[in-house]
């Protein structure tokens, strides 16, 4: 079967094309390779694709349409998934443009690609940053998404709305998934965690916002990927006899789905620090901060449905999380090699 994985040097399409490479599909990646954060990181992920059989990469901008419909009538996908996208909330405050040419139009050149060059089913990555300024928790696909307070999550719930459209007018089937803070080796710089973890490690000072009276609803790469996996045959399929009073809202009379895909445990910001200063054998030098704009509390998923759909269990806890990412971290950056070289100074 052949895929078509885009953003797949990025964090998530990096870990999932090495996924589906061991389960013998043919994956096909574009990436833009933007310096959105550190290319290098995105290139060395490319590096250990590219030397896997069955995997072929194309540096493709989504909003390159012509690109986009060569690929597509060239391979004829049987599976797509839609990774690539302006990632990042705050940044979406002062880029807002970013996210209108990579979130909006690059979207509608994928689902018109689908459209035009038919696939057996398209997932998209969607966002819990969607809920925005929600205050009931857990975050359920049953609730109104309608108040967000980032251009970021505006862009996802557009996306959904988009995705819908399409399954409705051409029959694609559609699968959004709401991520929640995804987290592990190989990730990205501008998360919180990761950045941490420079900090801490280089003795600098640590921004912690909202003095640390968050939580989040952290969620291990390797659990992401497998929900993704299983997800790829789950095709939806259109419902004539739906209704809103008797039906759920993340489903339709098309085919069309949306689910959370989380830890199902929010952990308080503290907790984590402490545990990433635990694994890093450093304590962080912290500096509290107030609230940053398009930020939000708390992040929690209900993710019943999506255990009752393929048996979703996330089972890595924040320690054995954490404990890989700051192995892989000093790994990669070679952090024991600099410390001695320190010490010989």
């Amino acid at each position: 079967m052949k895929i078509l994985i885009t953003g797949s040097s990025g964090f998530i399409g990096f870990h999932l094309s090495n996924l589906l490479l061991s389960k013998d599909f043919q994956v096909v990646g574009i990436d833009n390779m933007n310096d959105y954060y550190d290319v290098q990181l995105k290139k060395s992920r490319l590096s250990i694709l590219e030397k896997k059989e069955n995997f072929s990469f194309h540096q493709i901008d989504l909003v390159d349409r012509d690109k986009i419909n060569e690929l597509f009538e060239k391979e004829k996908f049987d599976y797509v998934i839609n990774l690539a996208a302006q990632a990042g909330v705050r940044y979406s405050i002062t880029n807002p443009y970013a996210y209108i040419d990579s979130n909006i139009m690059g979207f509608i050149n994928i689902l018109e690609a689908c459209r035009n060059y038919p696939v057996k089913h398209l997932i998209y990555a969607s966002s819990s940053s969607v809920y925005g300024g929600n205050s009931v928790t857990p975050f359920s696909t049953e609730h109104p998404v309608d108040h967000p307070v980032s251009l970021y999550a505006a862009t996802k719930k557009s996306n959904e709305l988009m995705a819908h459209t399409y399954s409705h007018l051409y029959n694609i089937p559609t699968t959004g998934l709401r991520f929640f803070t995804v987290y592990g080796p190989w990730g990205r710089p501008d998360m919180a965690y990761f950045s941490f973890a420079k900090d801490i490690l280089e003795g600098k000072e640590i921004k912690v916002f909202n003095h640390g009276q968050m939580e989040r609803d952290f969620t291990y790469i390797d659990d992401i990927i497998m929900g993704i996996y299983k997800l790829i045959e789950k095709a939806p399929v259109k419902n004539s006899n739906w209704n809103e009073s008797e039906y759920s809202a993340s489903e339709s009379f098309a085919p069309y789905k949306i689910f959370n895909i989380g830890n199902n445990n929010p952990v308080k910001l503290m907790d984590f620090i402490k545990v990433l200063e635990e694994k890093i054998g450093k304590e962080a030098n912290k500096v509290y901060m107030e609230m940053q704009d398009g930020d939000v509390l708390k992040t929690y998923a209900d993710i019943s449905d999506l255990e009752k759909t393929i048996n979703f269990k996330p089972s890595t806890s924040i320690e054995e999380g954490l404990d890989k990412f700051v192995k892989w971290y000093k790994e990669y950056y070679n952090i024991e090699t600099k410390e001695s070289l320190w010490k010989l100074q």
